[in-house]
């Protein structure tokens, strides 16, 4: 290991849908976190780790900042402080497309004390890019502190940039992890939100917000694993829905979440999806310790 290896944790934070577990994935280079266009997508602190013989970068996608509703928003806003508080350069991200206020409020939130890059996402859907500069120059000009990138994580553009200040500013140390760790998650844990994934992306309205996925077991045998899931609601109405007329919908939902799984393990996979109603799980603290939302 090289005398001057750098190593240490860089937290990304942001408003519901700025495009954080996005970047993360487009940082990494290959998708380790779920995302989708519906906000609160992202629930958990999620580590990514990136490798190099020089350095050991530690990502840290966090749950978007919201007013806390429920203890389930609690916990997650838990999370973001955590991340606060072990970060040694931030990233914060916003969505050119939406008002700069709604910015404002976030950062008067956060009280960032380690170098800070300011990311406007999305770049790829504003058409008029005198309009990105523009945009670009009011946050320097707000924020001359932080350095100010326009980006897309979506489309990749600009993300050399993001790596080139986190080194720039990333401590000697060594590394936290061993170099074959991606993350701090196990394997049980990835297939649980890829299943949660393909509920965002099927199902619409309330659905994705009042379920929580739990895997009941995760057997590997010779040729195929044999995955158990039960997905958790918060009504019987809900249920039903999520079956579906003949359990037509749990039937797309387990065919699109298995393909996910088997390219995320490299195996063959055998998934079974059960449904269970727990009233007001989101306000339990039982239940949320359960389902892994420790803090």
């Amino acid at each position: 290991m090289p005398d001057n290896f750098k190593s240490g944790f860089v937290n990304i934070f942001g408003a519901p849908n700025a495009g954080k577990s996005t970047l993360l994935n487009a940082l990494l280079g290959e998708k380790l976190v779920i995302t989708s266009a519906k906000v609160q997508t992202t629930r958990h602190r999620i580590l990514g780790i990136l490798n190099d013989p020089y350095y050991q970068i530690i990502f840290s996608d966090t749950p978007g900042i919201i007013e806390p509703k429920y203890k389930l928003h609690e916990k997650m806003m838990r999370q973001v402080k955590s991340a606060l508080e072990d970060a040694d350069v931030a990233i914060l991200m916003h969505d050119i497309t939406q008002p700069a206020e709604e910015f404002e409020a976030i950062t008067a939130m956060l009280k960032l004390k380690v170098p800070t890059i300011l990311l406007l996402n999305k770049t790829d859907l504003v058409k008029d890019k005198e309009e990105v500069a523009a945009t670009v120059a009011k946050f320097k000009e707000k924020y001359p502190k932080w350095d100010v990138v326009a980006v897309s994580a979506q489309k990749k553009l600009n993300i050399d940039k993001i790596l080139a200040f986190i080194l720039k500013h990333l401590p000697v140390a060594p590394p936290y992890y061993p170099d074959d760790h991606i993350s701090d998650r196990t394997e049980r844990f990835f297939v649980s939100e890829l299943i949660r994934g393909q509920i965002y992306n099927i199902y619409h309205e309330e659905i994705p917000y009042h379920a929580a996925v739990i895997i009941q077991s995760f057997e590997e045998k010779t040729t195929l694993t044999v995955i158990k899931a039960e997905i958790i609601v918060t009504r019987e109405t809900q249920k039903v829905i999520l079956i579906g007329s003949g359990g037509s919908m749990i039937k797309q939902l387990g065919i699109a979440a298995r393909k996910d799984i088997e390219d995320f393990l490299g195996v063959k996979v055998h998934l079974e999806l059960f449904v269970k109603v727990r009233d007001k799980w989101r306000d339990n603290e039982n239940y949320l310790r359960e389902y892994g939302y420790n803090l």
